[in-house]
């Protein structure tokens, strides 16, 4: 996977193009979403960026963020970030098909959730929405399985299409604001009273997540073409071609003001369509739509490559089977993590499933906190370790950087207990548990195995017997995953 395939991977891991940021100015106001889709890069994106870009290339092999907690905080916590993170998934990658079906309903009403109903089983609905979903989801599995260097081109491909419907609404929605003297942000916050505090910590909460996700292509770094020079290049140029994404056609589509059917007043989850329809017509909103379409599914397919190499990983180290990291060999992609995964995520496609999303707040960020754990730790413990990019401005950087991160991850845990109270802390306590009581199970199970590996092999060699690549599970070697070519010693853990 060369630089631009990169780039294009990033951009649908973390945001997929305007296409949800419509609740920010509904709830904040444009002023303030404006400023928050300014602000929220440097306090949020740009630091996660920064520590994505060194721990990456310092240790640019397969399952990425997994690796880095291993070598920086050891397995435990290793094992916490990779499981933790898998199980996050199951439910956020559900949305994306949910997604696709919903601006196809706009399009197709047949498609609507309930409006086909098919049969039922154990009391789960199994509707034309369902099935159009697991099509989805089936058909960017197989782009999976050729590898990542097939999923970084569709997403070039997938990129052009999701971002010129909005650079047309841009153009539009730009001439409208300057032809008839519209000022895009003539109210600081959504309503008047709203106090300028809170319209920030809530906007806050609902942009962070649009800017999220940078560590997600770092699990696919043994699969990229000279991850050492092109990984800092993509996270700048991600970067900014995000910010641009957001910032431009939120703009322009002010011009529709703030009261009528498509005024920012009501603007929601899939709003830049009626937008686009106010402003130019059906054509442009069916344009807009079809964008949107493209965009979630260019947005699973890229996570998909991210978060099925979290089980391959855990899978080498001896935690799970050793058919889950299985390789085809044409390929030499993880069958059984990727299709095991895509499973995962077509039952949680059923709406039954989908409160569960309020877990991911804590978990995502979680694990956000255990990279720059990591990063300090390799910092201190490391430091002759080769860094082909390193942060800037040394501990008061790194420092800058925990507070940030740490800050802006407290306010979400806060907000998320506000908007969802105990139910979200329970959820979130009762995963984590399940993983703190897997990790002693499954951590003896594999140390029996590898004693009995290591017993295998003695035998063999007391009898004479020469082995040659064991078939069976090996220890936990320095080195357990794919690496990059290139990069120098294996090594990711100390």
């Amino acid at each position: 996977m060369s630089l631009v395939p990169l780039v294009a991977l990033i951009f649908f891991s973390v945001s997929g193009g305007a296409y949800g940021i419509e609740p920010l100015f509904s709830t904040s106001g444009p002023g303030m979403g404006i400023l928050l889709i300014l602000i929220t890069p440097l306090i949020y994106s740009v630091p996660h960026a920064l520590v994505c870009a060194e721990l990456g290339t310092a240790i640019p092999v397969e399952g990425g963020y997994y690796h880095w907690v291993k070598r920086g905080l050891g397995r435990f916590w290793a094992f916490q970030q990779g499981l933790l993170q898998w199980v996050c998934s199951f439910v956020d990658m559900a949305l994306y098909p949910v997604m696709f079906t919903s601006y196809l309903s706009s399009l197709i009403g047949a498609v609507a959730p309930g409006k086909h109903v098919l049969f039922e089983v154990a009391g789960l609905q199994i509707d034309l929405n369902w099935v159009i979903c697991v099509g989805v989801i089936v058909l960017f599995t197989l782009l999976n399985l050729m590898g990542a260097g097939w999923v970084g081109d569709s997403s070039v491909a997938f990129a052009v299409i999701c971002l010129t419907p909005m650079l047309i609404l841009t153009a539009i929605g730009g001439y409208h604001l300057l032809a008839d003297g519209i000022n895009p942000v003539s109210s600081m916050t959504a309503e008047q009273g709203q106090s300028t505090w809170n319209a920030f910590g809530a906007g806050l909460f609902i942009v962070m997540w649009n800017y999220s996700g940078w560590d997600s292509v770092s699990t696919v770094a043994g699969e990229m073409e000279n991850p050492k020079k092109h990984l800092p290049k993509a996270l700048v140029w991600s970067v900014l071609l995000i910010i641009t994404g957001y910032l431009l056609p939120s703009i322009a589509a002010l011009a529709v003001g703030a009261d009528g059917e498509s005024g920012w007043k009501k603007w929601e989850d899939g709003s830049f369509s009626d937008i686009a329809g106010e402003l130019a017509g059906p054509w442009l909103q069916y344009t807009v739509t079809i964008g949107g379409l493209f965009a979630s599914v260019a947005m699973f397919s890229a996570l998909l490559a991210s978060y099925s190499r979290l089980p391959s990983s855990l899978s080498r180290d001896g935690y799970l089977p050793n058919w889950v990291s299985k390789e085809s060999k044409r390929y030499r992609m993880p069958i059984a993590s990727i299709i095991g995964s895509s499973v995962i995520y077509a039952l949680f496609c059923f709406s039954s499933f989908q409160s569960l999303v309020i877990y991911d707040v804590f978990l995502t960020n979680l694990g956000i906190l255990l990279e720059v754990a990591a990063l300090i730790s390799l910092r201190i413990r490391e430091p002759e370790l080769e860094r082909p990019y390193r942060i800037p401005g040394g501990w008061w950087s790194i420092g800058a950087i925990t507070a940030c991160l740490t800050a802006v991850s407290v306010w979400a845990a806060i907000e998320q207990y506000n908007e969802e109270g105990t139910k979200a802390v329970v959820y979130c306590l009762i995963v984590v548990g399940i993983s703190l009581l897997l990790y002693p199970l499954l951590s003896l199970r594999k140390a029996a195995r590898e004693a009995a590996a290591i017993e295998r092999h003695a035998a063999q060699q007391a009898a004479g017997v020469r082995a040659y690549g064991l078939s069976e599970w090996q220890p936990d070697s320095p080195h357990t995953d794919r690496a990059a070519t290139g990069t120098g010693p294996d090594s990711v853990e100390a």
